[in-house]
């Protein structure tokens, strides 16, 4: 079995966690609807190089620059999280940024080998992409402000009550 797609499998399920516990728990704001997305884009853009571009020492040195940019770049909210994440996202987080070199490393020691494999699992991360930027800076946010307003209703209503009350 690839190796890769052992790592992959890992990263996945963490980042699926990470999406549907804490995530969905705490909400995003702004900078993270906007910068999750653009971590995604550099894994799928790692993935993509290695299924289209062929081997040799100039693709195989520009793979790690990408691999090391898009490592660099997953962590760069990391020192605003703590003030937004518990403990055991963190942890969660930390564990990501351990597995996510391994999985682009892990894909460049198959890159002759597993082409469509890439392939397969760029799909998958683009359909997690379209769902970061449609559910969190489309659904969520007509959600959110829809609670908003119901509540912002309610208290208004209370508050005639209160004027008018007896």
């Amino acid at each position: 079995m690839s190796t890769f797609l052992i790592i992959s499998g890992l990263q996945g399920a963490a980042i699926l966690f990470d999406e549907f516990f804490f995530h969905r728990q705490r909400g995003l704001p702004r900078w993270e609807r906007i910068g999750h997305p653009i971590d995604t884009m550099t894994v799928l853009a790692c993935l993509l190089f290695l299924t289209f571009m062929e081997r040799n020492p100039t693709t195989e040195k520009i793979y790690i620059a990408m691999a090391i940019a898009s490592s660099l770049c997953v962590t760069k909210d990391e020192w605003v999280h703590r003030k937004f994440c518990t403990g055991t996202e963190m942890w969660l987080h930390a564990v990501l940024f351990v597995i996510h070199p391994l999985m682009l490393f892990s894909a460049m020691l198959e890159w002759e080998d597993s082409r469509p494999l890439f392939l397969a699992v760029a799909g998958g991360i683009f359909v997690f992409l379209v769902y970061q930027i449609v559910y969190w800076n489309f659904v969520e946010t007509r959600a959110r402000k829809a609670k908003q307003a119901a509540a912002y209703a309610r208290i208004q209503q209370e508050d005639l009550y209160e004027y008018f009350g007896e």
